[in-house]
Order: structure tokens, then sequence, then C-alpha cells
């Protein structure tokens, strides 16, 4: 296996196997604020969903900031083993069509790990939550032996 390839599948086992990631936004003045959440990625791990209230701090940051970063990472092994997936994306509050594209993707297969589906009223008209989209536009993962490197990878 090619070493593309290897960190590849090293990046895919870190999204596949992981429930939240880490968001970073920044509000208007540029101060940043990140925030974990519940998330599900796309079958091409190019977009990646989570539903939150409007009213939290990234939500708010979004609104008037679209371009973001994102962290997903493995917690639990040992030191100098990092294993984690860096992501450079733009995010959106979802409606419409995209909306519903993005429920039939929250929903999917990857909703088999804990969390109830949603349907529409849950994240549209008077519900406290939104469903967000993360579109990502690069990707990263740490270098296999651990060190801080962060080495582009290909979905």
């Amino acid at each position: 296996m090619d070493r593309t390839a290897e960190l590849t599948a090293v990046a895919k086992k870190v999204v596949d196997t992981n429930l939240y990631m880490t968001l970073g936004t920044a509000d208007e003045s540029g101060t940043p604020w990140v925030s974990p959440v519940y998330f599900v990625a796309a079958d091409t791990y190019r977009e990646f969903y989570w539903a939150s209230k409007t009213d939290t701090a990234h939500s708010r940051n979004l609104a008037v900031r679209a371009g973001m970063s994102i962290v997903i990472f493995d917690s639990q092994v040992p030191v100098y083993q990092g294993r984690a997936v860096f992501l450079k994306a733009v995010g959106e509050e979802l409606a419409g069509e995209d909306l519903a594209a993005g429920i039939e993707v929250y929903n999917g297969p990857s909703a088999s790990r804990g969390v109830p589906p949603l349907d529409r009223e849950d994240v549209e008209g008077a519900a406290v939550y939104r469903l967000y989209r993360a579109t990502v536009s690069e990707h990263f993962t740490l270098d296999p032996a651990g060190h801080d490197l962060r080495v582009p990878v290909t979905f």
C-alpha cells in the first residue's frame, strides 16, 4: 500500500470510529470558538452534518462567517500516537432541498450510532435546532508515526 493510500485509510478510520468532531468557528470580529458536536459524514467524506441550536456560539458564528475548521481525533490512543483528521470547510445552515438531502444523510447508515432520526419539523420552523453542513475543501491527517505533521489526504 502506498503512503497516500495508507494515510487515507488512517483518516477514514478516524472519521468512521468517532461520534464527535470539534468545530472551529470565528465571530464577525475574528474571535475564535471551538465546539464539540455529534456528526454524521457523507459517504464521500466531503460533507459533514450536525444538528445544533441556532443560539449556540458556533451557529451564530457560521451565520456571519462561513469559513471553519474541524478536527476529529481519537482521544483514547497512547500519548504520542495521535490519530486525527483536520478539515478546512465552509459551514452553513440547511434549508429547502439541501435540508431534505441533509436529513437523508443524517438518518442514513451512520445514524445507527445511537441518535434518533431527524424529521423536518425537528430542524425547521419553530424548532430550536437546525441542521448544518460543512463542505470540506481540504483534508489532512497526522503522520502515522505520531509526529505533529499534518499530511494532505485525498478521499
